[in-house]
């Protein structure tokens, strides 16, 4: 188990640069993820990691190593791929032990730590199957425990879970938080996918265009996003962004709806000012259908154009002046077309960026 430290880390194909001197340090027994859209760096920045790309400038340590002309089989690490990169023609049990015999581990030690990893990953009644006789669940799981067995100092993960179905991809994230918690050791992985990062990260970081944009536990980066794009990459349903501009004390967005300032950001903005107004789905709700909570509240009452029942919620789409932005019903209920109800606005919980630096207020 180790802690890994990027410092100034650059990527260069040729004389295009990829990622763009990131610094980032990840702590021993950490669970950190790498999210933003594809293009981003991510994938590149853990294949850095790993020792699958050379890195242009910087470096990268693993412990109190630094790594940069090391072989990725003498970093210490496992890595689990996308497309899993199994052998067809070995069984399970061989797939498991392949690269322990390949280092000359002893028979005994072989079957040791792949039976441990069997029972972690709850292999045991597929060991003499291969590949092709397994589900793409069952084929991760294998993927994982041939991490497993390596016992190495970090696991990183690409992107594992992109070729499952969204029911066994809610599995498989459970089966991997289980297993950090088990093996308990350092974690990197890569995903798009917001809600992965949100429900298996101890810390995101959110990138873009070769950039790292914010780091934080997903609370702090689902409350706090520093900008627009970290506003609208994280949360699901995404935050609505507003155009607007200050005016006594007022928000006024195009077409004259206005609505106060939040208190807590009154003294961040000046009058005149051109700001991007946020507010999540989750905090724009019904009266009488929202989450029961105190704080500072506005009321706007508006038209719903359309309503997507989801079971125990619905999004309703509606207008803020000229623009449409989504809200949140907690508790289903049928709403037509056309129908006008009185939102909650839940301002303490509004966000204020500079339309310019797309920054948040908070942060200038």
């Amino acid at each position: 188990m180790a802690d890994i430290s990027l410092k100034g880390v650059v990527k260069r194909y040729g004389r295009t640069e990829v990622v763009h001197g990131i610094d980032l340090d990840i702590a021993h027994n950490e669970f950190v993820v790498l999210v933003g859209p594809s293009g981003c760096g991510k994938s590149t920045t853990l294949r850095m990691i790993a020792g699958l790309e050379d890195i242009s400038d910087g470096a990268i340590s693993i412990g109190p190593r630094v790594v940069n002309d090391l072989p990725p089989r003498k970093r210490n690490i496992s890595m689990v791929f996308q497309n899993y990169a199994l052998y067809p023609h070995m069984t399970v049990r061989e797939n498991l032990g392949f690269g322990l015999k390949i280092a000359k581990q002893s028979p005994a030690e072989i079957a040791r730590r792949v039976d441990e990893a069997a029972e972690i990953l709850g292999l045991g009644a597929l060991m003499e199957r291969t590949p092709a006789e397994l589900s793409g669940g069952q084929r991760q799981r294998v993927a994982m425990g041939r991490a497993i067995v390596r016992h190495p100092e970090a696991f990183l993960f690409d992107e594992p879970l992109s070729n499952l179905d969204a029911k066994l991809r809610v599995q498989m994230r459970t089966e991997i938080k289980k297993l950090h918690r088990t093996v308990k050791t350092t974690v990197v992985y890569v995903t798009h996918d917001q809600v992965e990062a949100m429900t298996l990260a101890d810390r995101i970081v959110v990138m873009k265009d070769g950039h790292i944009e914010q780091v934080g536990t997903p609370m702090e980066v689902f409350d706090h996003p520093v900008n627009t794009f970290v506003a609208s990459f994280i949360g699901s349903p995404p935050m609505n962004l507003l155009p607007a501009r200050i005016s006594d004390g007022q928000v006024v967005f195009a077409g004259g709806t206005g609505l106060p300032v939040p208190t807590r950001l009154a003294d961040r903005v000046r009058d005149g000012q051109e700001v991007t107004f946020g507010l999540r789905p989750d905090d724009l709700t019904p009266q009488g259908h929202g989450i029961a909570r105190g704080g500072e509240r506005a009321q706007l009452t508006l038209e719903v154009g359309l309503s997507e029942l989801l079971g125990t919620e619905t999004i309703l789409y509606t207008r803020i002046g000229d623009q449409e932005v989504q809200g949140k019903m907690f508790g289903p209920r049928d709403v037509a077309a056309g129908e006008r109800l009185t939102f909650d606005v839940a301002l303490d919980r509004a966000h204020l960026f500079d339309t310019v630096t797309g920054r948040s207020v908070r942060r200038l």
